[in-house]
């Protein structure tokens, strides 16, 4: 194809990877691939002398949220992007900078006026957004607020934290591919009351203006924290050389591969702490010059050969993983990566055994496969499916066009994926050690079908021990844990059986009101009433505090399948079950909400002090805020986020023998 074509074809490409990034759909491509056809986009563009209509190098990207528009008051433009830390060191000019988070969320643009929230609005295509004011109250870390009277304009990402992102998968139908994901399936709904349960937390980056004279980007952030706004995390770069840059970009890039930075991130940006000077820049393409530069990581590659394509069953889907020949790359040896599903294997060209590939690990964590260098042979695609050797078919999305592979059988135990990795969960019956990888391994050995099989792992010990990554330790280490988690809490087995609509406070309230097995027997009916016109059982539960009609209807329902009647009186036959009392026991902490973070010592993790705290009628919450009584951090001098926030809003913060001096019985 001549130039021109090339350009159509990478434009469509870009636009529909962008379309899909930007409106919580699947990934079509890895930033790595996305920014390599982006340069060669714009070599060609400078070869040509020529720019397509449609063309991302000219436009922001779009989010296609429904709802009332509304033009901004400040454009919202992309920043330049570079990978060579060098690019910052000129772009810096030798002028003080701060550096900070690129989060990867959703940017919205937060206005008050006179010390009330007036609307929010989002990017859209940077010069008209969607006006979501309405869903205000849902997202944390938007004041209703603030101090500061006049007109005041801020920008901030709406994200999601990974621990967060797992516990909504864990709990609901919808599965969601990441963070971002689900921030922005998220502002798609209209009900206030279905986005809160989603925790979408909005973290200032910018203040675009207020009526105050703030010439200093540093003081800027300030303001923002005087008007009770937790900013993105930043840091002061005095005098920006190659060496002072390439160090603090070493130290937060740490934060990323050790994996201690709760929100999902894709690079770096900095600024100049002289934001009149930042403003004299020129608008070039879709980015103002001067506004502001973003670092993204620059992915190491490998070269290695194509081993074998395992078909891993998971949830609904079949999905292809490349085992390769073991590569080093960031440190670490890697022999793994997804392909995601069958168009992806099209689109990269995947073969048989043989092929040569080209491997990263995108933002230095995820191995990703980017390029087929040489293929051999064809890529074969089972006809059964590996888990219960059920036919397979092929199933075409008819939004994206995506083909992925499914296993015909409902009752298939992969299916089951997301009900085993709430059962195992700490909140479940807490089987520390094993993760929803390993049980999907289990899985598709055909060794776990339902929950109660877990239990019989330790008799695959040897077998277990002979898989790769594993050994005699591990395998010890899982007879151990499953033998410890046959002893449970009524509350957190109830939780681990994953009934619709029934989440941790129901399952509390419910056994406040009765016990374990008499709550099952009464619901499966299995209990005759002495009363010829006592309620029926649905009825009874719904005079429960807190348990309304869908909630007990879906509970009885649940118990009324004899396949889970069966399920679970297999699973009661093999734990030991601790019928503790959900009410508070105590006063010592009655009426307070703590939050707590950090590691802690005396007790035996932070879900053993949470129980004490509400045995004393004390609550406990995730994130400080106003309504917080007291933090508790064993490293009280620490510069967290959480510290912050309660260090701004004058939040006692206590060390757990503090905790214990005042509220320990």
């Amino acid at each position: 194809m001549d130039k021109k074509q090339k350009m159509q074809l990478l434009v469509e490409q870009l636009n529909r990877a962008s379309d899909a990034y930007y409106n919580g759909q699947g990934e079509l491509m890895t930033d790595y691939e996305w920014d390599a056809k982006f340069d060669e986009l714009k070599q060609l563009e400078q070869e040509t002398g020529e720019t397509l209509p449609d063309s991302p190098t000219t436009k922001v990207s779009e989010d296609n949220i429904a709802g009332q528009k509304e033009e901004h008051e400040f454009a919202t433009l992309s920043l330049a992007k570079t990978k060579q830390p060098e690019d910052l060191v000129k772009w810096a000019e030798d002028k003080p900078i701060w550096l900070s988070w690129k989060l990867d969320g959703l940017t919205l643009v937060v206005t008050y006026d006179n010390g009330t929230l007036t609307k929010v609005v989002t990017r859209g295509n940077g010069h008209i957004g969607t006006n979501i004011t309405h869903l205000s109250k849902a997202i944390a870390g938007i004041p209703q607020k603030i101090k500061a009277n006049g007109h005041v304009v801020i920008r901030g990402e709406a994200v999601i934290s990974y621990e967060d992102f797992e516990q909504f998968n864990m709990e609901n139908d919808e599965e969601y591919a990441n963070p971002r994901n689900l921030a922005s399936g998220s502002l798609t709904l209209k009900d206030p009351n279905e986005v809160g349960p989603r925790h979408i937390n909005w973290i200032p980056f910018n203040l675009v203006y207020c009526d105050e004279e703030i010439s200093s980007w540093g003081k800027r952030m300030d303001f923002l924290k005087v008007n009770g706004m937790k900013c993105v995390e930043h840091e002061r770069i005095e005098h920006p050389t190659l060496d002072n840059i390439k160090a603090v970009i070493d130290r937060w890039t740490l934060h990323v591969t050790n994996r201690q930075n709760p929100y999902p991130v894709d690079g770096l940006v900095i600024v100049y702490d002289d934001t009149e000077y930042a403003a004299t820049g020129s608008v070039t393409g879709h980015h103002a010059t001067r506004g502001g530069y973003a670092f993204k990581w620059q992915d190491e590659s490998a070269d290695s050969e194509l081993e074998e394509i395992e078909w891993s069953c998971a949830a609904s889907t079949i999905s292809p993983v490349a085992v390769f020949k073991p590569v080093e790359l960031e440190g670490t040896t890697v022999k793994r990566a997804s392909l995601c599903n069958i168009s992806e294997c099209e689109r990269l060209g995947i073969g048989g055994k043989g092929t040569k590939l080209a491997v990263i690990k995108a933002n230095k964590i995820i191995p990703k496969v980017i390029k087929v260098r040489e293929k051999v042979g064809e890529m074969q695609i089972p006809c059964e499916c590996p888990v219960c050797q059920s036919p397979t078919e092929i199933v075409i999305s008819p939004n994206s066009g995506t083909k992925t592979l499914h296993c015909t059988n409902e009752g298939c135990p992969a299916k089951q994926l997301k009900k085993f990795r709430r059962f195992l969960s700490k909140e479940g019956m807490n089987v520390d050690g094993v993760s929803e990888q390993i049980i999907s391994k289990f899985i598709n050995l055909g060794w776990v079908t339902e929950y109660a099989d877990i239990y019989h792992l330790p008799d695959h010990a040897r077998e277990i021990a002979r898989l790769e990554g594993f050994g005699e330790r591990s395998a010890a280490n899982i007879a151990r844990s499953v033998e410890k988690a046959r002893t449970v809490e009524a509350r957190r087995f109830l939780y681990a059986l994953s009934i619709p609509m029934v989440g941790q406070d129901a399952c509390n309230r419910l056994l406040a009101a009765y016990p374990l097995r008499e709550l099952i027997d009464m619901a499966a009916g299995r209990q005759k009433a002495d009363d010829l016109f006592a309620p029926a059982p649905n009825e009874l539960l719904t005079m429960i505090p807190g348990i309304g009609p869908e909630t007990s209807a879906s509970f009885v329902n649940w118990f009324r399948d004899a396949r889970n009647l069966a399920i679970v009186d297999r699973l009661l036959a093999e734990v030991t079950i601790e019928q503790t009392s959900t009410q508070p026991v105590g006063k010592k902490c009655e009426g307070l909400t703590f939050v707590v973070t950090g590691d802690v010592h005396h007790y035996k993790n932070r879900n053993e002090l949470k129980a004490y705290i509400e045995s004393q009628g004390g609550k406990v919450t995730s994130a400080v805020s106003k309504s917080t009584s007291f933090l508790i951090n064993n490293d009280v001098t620490s510069t967290s986020g959480k510290n912050k926030k309660a260090q701004q809003l004058n939040i006692p913060i206590l060390s757990e023998d503090e905790f214990i001096d005042r509220f320990a019985e």
